[in-house]
């Protein structure tokens, strides 16, 4: 699988996503994403499109984001995570 890229916005915020097939390591602009959000439900916004998807542990994602508060933040990971997933998935399908 090659590298899916994607964009997500959400009020101020824009998160670029770049996903290729791993081990399950999340990054946010180069820190663990457990350790950039510190709060659960700021990290449950980041998986819960794998979590919907039967993704987890399946991929590994680089996330940048820039703009705007921690919650638009995660809510842009989100957007742009299900973006990708979205894409992977048509591939999946094509074949």
């Amino acid at each position: 699988m090659e590298m899916i890229n994607s964009i997500g916005r959400r009020k101020a915020s824009t998160a670029r996503i770049y996903v290729v097939k791993g081990s399950g390591k999340i990054t946010i602009n180069g820190k663990d994403y457990k350790d950039y959000f510190p709060m659960a439900i700021t990290q449950s916004a980041v998986t819960d499109p794998l979590k919907v998807a039967e993704s987890e542990g399946q991929y590994d994602i680089k996330i940048t984001v820039a703009g705007g508060g921690f919650k638009g933040q995660s809510e842009a990971i989100r957007m742009g995570i299900s973006r990708s997933l979205v894409k992977i998935n048509e591939d999946v399908k094509k074949l």
